[in-house]
């Protein structure tokens, strides 16, 4: 019984790091800047806590970095303009 609700937590961790990579999509396609990204800081964190009743630290860790990939990405595109114009 245990393992089991380990496996539906460490799921629902990853569904949410999908779901969250599937927000960042129509921005990448469409190159135009829909706002359904908003939706990591609703989602992820909801993920962190799934991974963590799931015992899963990379799912934990993933869906991290999915809460905070707006300001990974203007981190690196802001430092790939300054060095490349």
């Amino acid at each position: 019984m245990q393992n089991n609700n380990k496996k539906l937590w460490m799921t629902l961790s990853v569904i949410c790091i999908l779901i969250g990579i599937a927000t960042w999509i129509p921005n990448f396609i469409f190159e135009y800047g829909y706002s359904y990204w908003l939706l990591t800081f609703i989602i992820n964190p909801l993920g962190i806590l799934c991974g963590y009743l799931g015992r899963s630290k990379i799912a934990m860790i993933s869906n991290i970095i999915m809460t905070f990939s707006f300001f990974i990405l203007m981190f690196f595109v802001s430092l790939s303009e300054a060095f490349f114009g």
